[in-house]
């Protein structure tokens, strides 16, 4: 039977053979009674000296990829510190009393460049684990401003 430019060839499919099983490799058992792996992710602080299993993050959360973060997140607005092994991006503003910390540059860049903006004030940009040291002034994103403004 033809279909289109197809040709159904569902009667020969019983003249395919499946290939031979290799000799030299052993038969897969698989134990039915042994306890599934456990890949569920801790996360351990050493001030609370405890660590946590991220089950509630990924079951009941759905927080997936991020319940490392959320977990984190979760636990410096409780506790007032970040777990073991978290270092946050710290955006640091030199003449009033704002700041903020954030798990990723961006988030953290963005609102050193925001604060500068609409408050004329340098911004320090921190995170100690990768040396980064830099100063978002005002003017670096007035002239952005002022650049696109030109090219439109």
């Amino acid at each position: 039977m033809w279909l289109g430019r197809y040709k159904w060839a569902a009667h020969i499919s019983r003249d395919v053979s499946n290939p031979p099983r290799d000799s030299d490799r052993p038969e897969t058992v698989v134990d039915e009674k042994a306890d599934p792996a456990d890949n569920t992710p801790t996360v351990t602080c050493s001030q609370c000296d405890r660590t946590w299993a991220l089950d509630y993050e990924l079951d009941s959360l759905y927080a997936g990829n991020q319940a490392f973060e959320q977990f984190a997140l979760d636990h410096k607005r409780h506790t007032g510190h970040f777990p073991d092994d978290v270092t946050p991006w710290i955006a640091d503003c030199d003449r009033c009393p704002a700041a903020e910390q954030y798990l990723d540059e961006g988030p953290a860049r963005r609102w050193a460049e925001t604060h500068a903006r609409h408050t004329t004030h340098p911004v320090s940009l921190t995170h100690e684990p990768s040396d980064v040291a830099t100063t978002v002034a005002a003017e670096a994103t007035d002239q952005v401003a002022t650049t696109e403004q030109e090219s439109e």
